[in-house]
């Protein structure tokens, strides 16, 4: 179901109500891959949980969504990378790295064959925040999680 709405202040705005997303979604299970490729379109998120289980189901659909290159409520790395055809890897961090230091940047580099490139590391950043931006392929977008209860209900006449 798409349904679009014109405003005149900002943009038009689409609704897309979404199958569910099933686990193995990332893997093309339940058709995920289509519906999760719709999904890295949009601008806001809304998941609805269902309140008996929502913690489960929360990171069930995180999992699968960051499978896909889907970032929820995150902001995207704070790192400069910059491949170059000669001179080595240069690593510039503004301030103390916890995980990531020359030798796991070189290691993670030579994994995707890059031997050459100038990276600035602006913040504490993990190995994973690195590879997302050596990627380049990830979509960072806001998510709003909503409780649904309808379901617990049961009804006697």
């Amino acid at each position: 179901m798409s349904v679009q709405f014109s405003c005149n202040v900002v943009s038009p705005l689409q609704l897309l109500d979404l199958p569910g997303i099933i686990e193995g979604a990332k893997d093309g299970k339940g058709r995920g891959r289509q519906v999760i490729a719709v999904a890295r379109t949009c601008s806001l998120i809304f998941i609805v949980l269902d309140v008996l289980k929502p913690l489960q189901h929360k990171r069930l659909i995180e999992h699968e969504l960051e499978g896909f290159g889907l970032r929820l409520n995150k902001s995207p790395p704070n790192i400069v990378f910059r491949k170059k055809d000669k001179g080595g890897v240069n690593l510039q961090t503004m301030v103390t790295q916890s995980e990531l230091d020359l030798d796991t940047v070189k290691s993670i580099l030579s994994e995707y064959r890059i031997h050459n490139a100038d990276i600035t590391l602006r913040y504490d950043a993990t190995s994973d925040d690195l590879i997302d931006v050596i990627e380049g392929n990830r979509i960072y977008v806001p998510c709003i999680y909503l409780l649904n209860k309808i379901g617990t209900y049961i009804y006697k006449m």
